[in-house]
Order: structure tokens, then sequence, then C-alpha cells
């Protein structure tokens, strides 16, 4: 699933079983701690950032949040980074070719010169995600930590959804909402039939998408199953106006069992990627 550096020559008799988990993006950034021994979240924390950012600025805001929490101080059996953007492109796995990368972004996403790509292996469904990490963030935490696992939002996203679709005999459209981006993932049982990211200002740019979506995989916006998560409730003007274009349109309450093992209301204000991460 992940491009993984994890240190496994850990003794057992230096493991402190913690982990941190972290998701990057140019418009926030969230992590948190958990034991996994206890399963349980010692803390967490999260920033949005009113504008946009570039990578270098996201990397001094981390540095502050690690040094307002002390985490650069601690010692952590595994850390994970979730890299969320959409610079990313899906690949089946029977066409996939590692020495290509280049060639599966190029015509879908700004990648510059200076660009390192990578890419994770979506478990159990035959796809591979190719995408562009932020290499500032992975070599500061590879300084602070050592060895750590990174992966591309999306391919949580998508394990997390298509892994718990066996119930369901419906084409569903999930619609992951967070600042200023939404996650499309629409899936005919356990069939992926489109994922795409956007970037959105204004709650008609996010219909605009949302639409357009359903408008070229021929779903009827009056009867197309639409499940709307993440930062988004019934009140919110963005629900509200895409519920005037479609009618079968529902917050979304995804099932996780990290959810459990954490714990409510704690895990709630935990990001849904990161939660599957833990």
């Amino acid at each position: 699933m992940t491009r993984k550096t994890i240190n496994n020559a850990l003794d057992i008799a230096d493991k402190n079983f913690k982990k941190l988990s972290i998701q990057v993006s140019l418009n926030g950034l969230s992590f948190c701690v958990t034991d996994t021994v206890l399963q349980k979240l010692l803390f967490s924390d999260s920033v949005d950032f009113i504008e946009e950012k570039n990578p270098m600025v996201v990397l001094d805001e981390l540095k502050k949040k690690f040094q307002e929490h002390q985490l650069n101080t601690m010692k952590f059996d595994e850390v994970v980074i979730v890299h969320r953007n959409t610079l990313f492109g899906l690949v089946p796995k029977s066409l996939f070719n590692a020495d290509h990368l280049l060639e599966y972004l190029k015509f879908n996403a700004k990648v510059l010169a200076t660009d390192v790509l990578s890419y994770d292996i979506v478990e159990n469904h035959e796809l591979v995600n190719v995408y562009v990490p932020y290499m500032n963030i992975n070599n500061y935490i590879y300084e602070l930590f050592g060895e750590f696992t990174y992966m591309h939002n999306g391919t949580v996203l998508l394990q997390s959804l298509m892994n718990n679709q066996t119930q369901n005999n419906e084409t569903i459209c999930y619609v992951y909402v967070n600042k200023n981006q939404l996650d499309i993932t629409v899936l005919d049982q356990r069939k992926l039939l489109l994922y795409n990211s956007f970037l959105y200002d204004t709650k008609e740019d996010f219909a605009y998408y949302l639409l357009f979506v359903l408008e070229q995989l021929e779903l009827d916006p009056k009867t197309a199953v639409v499940k709307l998560f993440g930062s988004i409730e019934e009140d919110d003007p963005i629900f509200q106006l895409c519920f005037s274009y479609i009618k079968n349109i529902s917050i979304f309450a995804p099932s996780s069992p990290q959810l459990i093992k954490l714990g409510e209301p704690e895990s709630k204000s935990i990001d849904f990627t990161l939660i599957n991460t833990i």
C-alpha cells in the first residue's frame, strides 16, 4: 500500500508503543499520537491555513507545531505521513511500470522538474496510485525520527471505502469534504468507477464539480445516491446548494474499527484519512 521505510530492528525492550500519524497539505496540517498497546489516543492537533501555502511555509508551520507539543524530542516506534494533494493519478496494476512514473502524471498534473515521484499499491484492488509527495516534509521527518512510512491520502481513502463496500449493491458517490478540496469516489459495489480530487473556493464550485462527475458517469441527479462526509453538516451552505440539485444526498458517517478503538468523542475531531492510518 505504501512506500515503506519502517525500522524493524528495534528490540522489544526498546519499544515505547507510540505511533505518530501526520497529514500534510498546502491548506493545513493535522496529526495525532496513539498508544498502540492500549489503543488509546494520547493527543491530537490540527491547523487550517487561511490561504494555501507553499511547501516550505508548510514545513515551517509543522516545525512550530512540533516544538509546541515537543514532538521533536519524542521517540516513536512508528511514524506515518499522509500527503494530501491533487498531484496524483491512478494506474491499473497490470499496466504499471515503476520506471515510467512521470508518464502517468504529466498530462493531468503540474509536475515540476525538481519533483520526486512516488507510488502506493492500493491493496487488494489491483490499482497503483502515482503521486508527488512533499519531499521537504519527508526529509525533515527522516532527520527527526529516522525511518518512516508515507502515502497519499487518496490511497487511504480508496482502501477504506472500497473495503467497506461489501454490503452495498448500488452505485454510490462518496464525497469527502475538506477545506478547499473535495475527493469524489464512485463505487459500484466494490468496483471503482471514478476517483478524483478537486480544489474549490465557493459552494458553487463544489456543486459544479459534483454535478459534472455525475454527468460524466451518466448518473441521474434525481436518483443518484450521494454521500458526503468530512468537514460538512446538513446546515452547511454547500450541502443545501447540492440538495437543491441532488435529492438522494445525505451526510455519511463512515465506519472504521479505529473509531471504536480510540473511543468517542475524541476521535471525531481527527481527519478521516488520518484515523485510518492508526
